[in-house]
């Protein structure tokens, strides 16, 4: 059976806006300190930089006092995107893609969740760190619970949910 995307638009309530608009910010925080930390790397050492190390650097991240806002949001999103990350570098070096570029806070902006991050139970979505469900207009039902969901905003300030069935 195949994977296929269902994407609705949801309004969000003043909590989950902040709460979304922070974990924006992580996940490109995250990824942008990453991907300066693996080009130095690689630049100065001649070294590659694998998934397990970047995810034991996060670790070292979220441990300083100054970074300590990291911990406020799902872990979750902050993984996908080292994930992304490796799969960017990994295109990159099969040469089937540039080098990765550092995400801007203009235009689009999103957060990969999976299964262990929300629930999904009687039509509803709820998203890790949030107590109330999302607010989805849903234009048809879904055929089964969602493995992923990626929650973005578009440059227009409109929301969207991504759900992989």
């Amino acid at each position: 059976m195949t994977k296929r995307a269902y994407k609705y638009r949801f309004y969000p309530t003043a909590e989950q806006a902040e709460l979304l608009a922070k974990t924006f910010g992580c996940v490109r925080l995250v990824y942008n300190t990453l991907l300066s930390w693996r080009t130095d790397a690689f630049h100065k050492e001649q070294q590659k930089i694998g998934y397990s190390a970047a995810s034991a650097y996060l670790t070292v991240l979220k441990k300083q006092p100054e970074l300590a806002f990291l911990n406020e949001v799902s872990c979750v999103p902050l993984q996908q995107s080292l994930r992304h990350q490796q799969t960017a570098f990994k295109n990159f070096f099969k040469g089937r893609a540039r080098y990765p570029a550092f995400k801007k806070k203009r235009n689009h902006q999103s957060a990969e969740f999976t299964a262990s991050a929300f629930n999904y139970r009687d039509g509803e979505l709820f998203l890790a760190k949030s107590s109330e469900p999302l607010n989805i207009r849903w234009s048809r039902a879904l055929p089964s619970a969602p493995s992923t969901i990626t929650v973005s905003k578009d440059a227009a300030g409109r929301y969207f949910v991504s759900c992989l069935c």
